[in-house]
């Protein structure tokens, strides 16, 4: 049974080109990290940065041959679409406002995509990508890695089953405090980027960390946004886009909403929690402490489920790597979300056809959405923090 596995896996084995994550790039780092994970997929190619030296750097210290290092992501779709051992896929972690143009390229040249959050600036773009992959018959995977945390499965399996009933309220947050200095200033790279409108987007908190709220209570509850009212602050002085946000939500079918982000709130780190309120019960999820869920009943005791103790429906308990006690987090919720788009793309590219359970990854709709859920935050501050249409 083991070497039969073992024989499968590597016959199956995808290979992928990275464009960014070149040096100093945090986010590079750990999408490479997650795609090799559980070692079915090994890079190969990569254009990692505009400089081809760092490129090839960067390559040098990956193992990745210098003839498949790029000077252009332009170079590596086109070159890599023609070798007989091109890359299966192609992972994006370059700042939101490359990701239009390179995710283009990738699947004009017929290769399946895999890219960082948000999927780009505008909606037009966003649902442009989308459009594209499925005349192309391509897969596209937007990293909103939250979503592969094995309890927030479990959660969207107990609000499917009607655990705590209809939902009346959800309350979100997500607060850091790493831009709560003018860090752009002092030679910080990604804070410049992502304070920089030209590179990060309309939006500044709202669309880099508020943005991760939406996709994730939109995983856990498969709400509906109808209309929502926000005020975007900007504290730091000079500093041109939001760093906190305040949202109400309206939802389809009458339940409400409230969400906060903020990247000025002294004390916290990457705090992000949800709070599902339904009819019989609520569901209470915190990220800084994703093995354990809170569940409470309008007519029995509390329940605290742990992972790797407790029993977990069956897609959460698959994506459980370890025994309770041994705490996973960020890098294996990151692999997992990897994980279902490369076992989607294995199975692409076996012939086999692929059901509804083979997409449990974000994908380009659901990337045009957050785009769409900046969009109308922006749209709702600077019109005076007014009721948008969705």
């Amino acid at each position: 049974m083991i070497e039969t596995l073992k024989s499968s896996e590597e016959k199956y084995k995808l290979r992928f080109g990275m464009v960014g994550g070149g040096p100093g790039s945090f986010i590079g780092d750990v999408h490479r990290k997650a795609a090799c994970f559980d070692g079915k997929a090994g890079l190969t190619a990569g254009s990692f940065s505009r400089d081809h030296e760092k490129t090839l750097q960067t390559g040098a210290q990956l193992g990745v041959k210098e003839e498949r290092c790029y000077k252009s992501y332009q170079e590596m779709a086109e070159k890599e679409e023609q070798r007989e051992d091109g890359v299966d896929f192609v992972s994006i972690t370059t700042p939101n406002n490359t990701h239009f143009t390179i995710a283009k390229t990738f699947l004009e040249n017929g290769i399946h995509v895999i890219c960082d959050k948000p999927l780009t600036v505008e909606v037009e773009q966003a649902e442009e990508l989308a459009a594209l992959a499925e005349e192309k018959e391509l897969l596209f995977g937007v990293t909103y890695a939250y979503t592969g945390y094995p309890l927030a499965k479990h959660t969207r399996n107990l609000i499917k089953n009607d655990k705590i009933g209809t939902i009346r309220f959800v309350y979100a947050e997500y607060p850091q405090d790493w831009l709560a200095t003018p860090l752009e200033n002092e030679g910080n790279r990604q804070a410049a980027w992502r304070t920089d409108p030209k590179q990060s987007g309309k939006g500044g908190s709202v669309g880099d960390i508020g943005s991760h709220i939406e996709n994730f209570v939109s995983y856990l509850t498969g709400l509906k946004i109808s209309s929502l009212c926000a005020r975007l602050d900007t504290f730091v002085k000079g500093r041109t886009l939001d760093d906190n946000g305040s949202i109400m939500l309206n939802f389809e079918g009458g339940a409400k909403g409230l969400y906060w982000c903020s990247q000025i709130a002294i004390g916290w780190d990457n705090a992000l929690s949800v709070r599902i309120f339904g009819d019989k019960g609520s569901i209470e999820f915190h990220q800084e402490n994703p093995n354990y869920l809170k569940i409470a009943y309008l007519d029995k005791p509390t329940e605290w489920i742990s992972r790797g103790r407790d029993e977990l429906s069956p897609r959460a308990g698959g994506v459980s790597r370890i025994p309770g006690g041994h705490p996973e987090g960020y890098y294996e919720a990151f692999a997992n979300v990897y994980l279902s788009f490369i076992n989607a793309v294995i199975k692409k590219k076996a012939g086999q056809t692929l059901t509804k359970e083979d997409f449990d990854f974000p994908d380009a709709h659901d990337g045009a959405q957050g785009v769409r859920f900046i969009s109308r935050c922006v749209e709702s501050s600077n019109k005076g923090a007014v009721w948008v249409d969705f």
